[in-house]
């Protein structure tokens, strides 16, 4: 059976190699069967108002997607005996995300963005997740609710 160790890492190096996420620069600092954190710089690239400077708004709700996943996946996975990566792919590949809401706070502003998930439910085929967005001075950007189908 894979240690939860072993899938944490497993999850953040095939997270972390997606061009995508490559692209935005999100990482995994958190992930626990109740709680997942991704960071990400900014960036640029990453901006939906040049008058303002500030985040995308597509941006802000792909990271509280995201980070709303990642909680879904290792809090269903922590329930259940993986015995190889096989087994812990070929479970991830059906995950996908049902419904999602965002709701803007205050824009986008700052050097680094925090996206933090808690878990509401996690049942054997459907998980849903609170997240919330923050930048590095703890200003809320954004929250929302993600609907997972897990199994």
């Amino acid at each position: 059976m894979l240690s939860q160790q072993h899938i944490q890492q497993w999850l953040s190096e095939v997270f972390e190699s997606l061009n995508f996420n490559q692209t935005v620069g999100l990482k995994i600092t958190v992930c626990n069967a109740d709680k997942a954190e991704i960071r990400f710089r900014w960036q640029d690239k990453l901006m939906g108002n040049p008058m303002h400077k500030i985040l995308h708004g597509g941006v802000t709700a792909t990271a509280l997607d995201t980070v709303g996943g990642i909680l879904a996946i290792y809090s269903r996975l922590a329930k259940q005996e993986i015995e190889n990566e096989f087994q812990l792919a070929e479970f991830t590949k059906n995950v996908g995300t049902i419904d999602l809401r965002t709701d803007y706070l205050r824009p986008g502003r700052g050097t680094e963005f925090i996206a933090t998930a808690h878990l509401i439910r996690s049942g054997s085929r459907v998980c849903v997740t609170r997240m919330e967005l923050h930048n590095e001075e703890g200003e809320q950007i954004a929250f929302g609710t993600g609907t997972y189908l897990v199994g």
